[in-house]
């Protein structure tokens, strides 16, 4: 029974490899990617040696891939497109950490799914943690700053943050009573 060899290319020798592609010559693509000519044959011999396959081919004075290296260069842009794309998307969230935004109960169904989708349209990535709480609570966590922003029942004399919406209250009893 054979066995297959695990073959692990690391994604620098793959950027070094479409180097040589893009250049056409160990010495520019060294350059390129700010290595030395040496530094940078001896990681295509390492490629070569773990793929178990030869990349590159004499062509007179110069070298130009081989079959095999042919069938690694649209793999190894794949890759490291998917690579670059992964990285890019991860990076998004460094030193990211969520909106905290209190909102007592009351408001949930009207006022707070109109802020939500305010912020949510000028920061599409942004992660919203609520916190439902009295405005009595939500104040004095806006004080201590457990909390980014609240919404909150104020006075109408009041000139507390800012306005977002009026209602009117309502009493109701029991005819009990």
């Amino acid at each position: 029974m054979d066995c297959l060899k695990v073959v692990s290319m690391e994604i620098e020798s793959l950027k070094a490899f479409l180097a040589f592609v893009e250049t056409g010559s160990f010495t520019r693509a060294a350059k390129h990617i700010n290595r030395t000519q040496s530094a940078f044959s001896s990681q295509m011999k390492k490629l070569e040696e773990e793929l178990n396959v030869r990349l590159f081919e004499k062509e007179g004075r110069n070298l130009v891939l081989s079959e095999a290296g042919l069938a690694l260069q649209s793999h190894a842009e794949q890759l490291v497109t998917a690579h670059n794309l992964a990285v890019s998307q991860i990076k998004r969230y460094q030193d990211k950490r969520p909106f905290r935004l209190g909102c007592p109960e009351d408001y949930n169904s009207n006022v707070l799914a109109k802020v939500i989708s305010e912020l949510q349209k000028y920061q599409p990535t942004c992660s919203i943690q609520i916190y439902s709480q009295p405005s009595t609570v939500l104040r004095g966590w806006i004080d201590e700053g457990k909390l980014d922003a609240a919404i909150v029942t104020r006075a109408a004399e009041s000139d507390e943050g800012i306005w977002l919406a009026s209602d009117k209250g309502v009493w109701v009893k029991s005819k009990k009573l």
